[in-house]
């Protein structure tokens, strides 16, 4: 579980997030949507420790959290074997917890998990980048987390493999029964991943309901969104 209360946070003068909160239960997604410069990723990293807030709380039902990067972010001098069994080896909570025999049967488990075997003594920089992607997956669950935190996932791949990356998001939230949060400006994403949804502009959280609902209802931000207007009340931090 996940539970946001009132998050207020800015830098300098500028207010990325006030007054925010919402809920996320076991084995729920929530998409986390808007325009570049909104405040997603801000969302993202106080929950993760990465930052802490100005104001409000953040409770976490578990503390075996994962943390999924919009790029694989996989160590290219360290095989797909070592990557993916780098938390159980280096984490406080988990080293010395398994044998050699067992990392090495988890690190199997994991890559079947998500459509990738015999690949262990693989290198990074030799697979592409949607499997590069999946093993990112793997690294992040392979301490089977009960949180699971997505910074845009399907950015830079094409739609085959961004329905790829989208069906294991389903697959690990069936397997782990974790709370989910995806940060995504993907309309697919959002439709095939996502249990709810809110939606960020000028600091505030301007609408929340289903993917079904957003699709359908006369909300001018979610029509904007949807639509890919480039008129209506939002404009990017860029100010377009």
């Amino acid at each position: 579980m996940i539970e946001v209360k009132n998050i207020c946070k800015k830098f300098d003068e500028k207010v990325v997030l006030k007054d925010i909160t919402f809920k996320v239960n076991s084995g729920e997604t929530l998409a986390v949507v808007g325009v570049s410069g909104s405040g997603k990723s801000t969302i993202l990293k106080i929950i993760c420790g990465l930052l802490e807030p100005d104001s409000g709380e953040v409770i976490l039902g578990d503390d075996n959290l994962a943390m999924l990067f919009q790029y694989s972010a996989l160590f290219d001098s360290l095989n797909i074997s070592d990557n993916i069994s780098f938390a159980l080896n280096e984490n406080e909570a988990f080293k010395g917890k398994y044998s050699k025999a067992q990392i090495k049967d988890i690190v199997k488990e994991k890559l079947q998990l998500v459509g990738l075997s015999g690949i262990e003594q693989n290198f990074p920089n030799e697979l592409s980048g949607g499997m590069q992607k999946r093993v990112s997956f793997a690294r992040g669950i392979v301490t089977d987390p009960k949180i699971i935190l997505y910074d845009e996932p399907t950015a830079g791949l094409d739609p085959i493999s961004s329905t790829v990356i989208e069906d294991y998001m389903q697959v690990l939230k069936k397997e782990l029964g974790a709370a989910s949060i995806v940060v995504t400006h993907q309309m697919s994403t959002i439709t095939r991943t996502a249990d709810k949804v809110i939606m960020l502009y000028n600091a505030g959280i301007v609408w929340a309901g289903t993917p079904d609902e957003m699709l359908k209802c006369d909300n001018e931000y979610t029509k904007q969104f949807v639509e890919a207007q480039k008129t209506g009340p939002m404009r990017t931090s860029a100010g377009i």
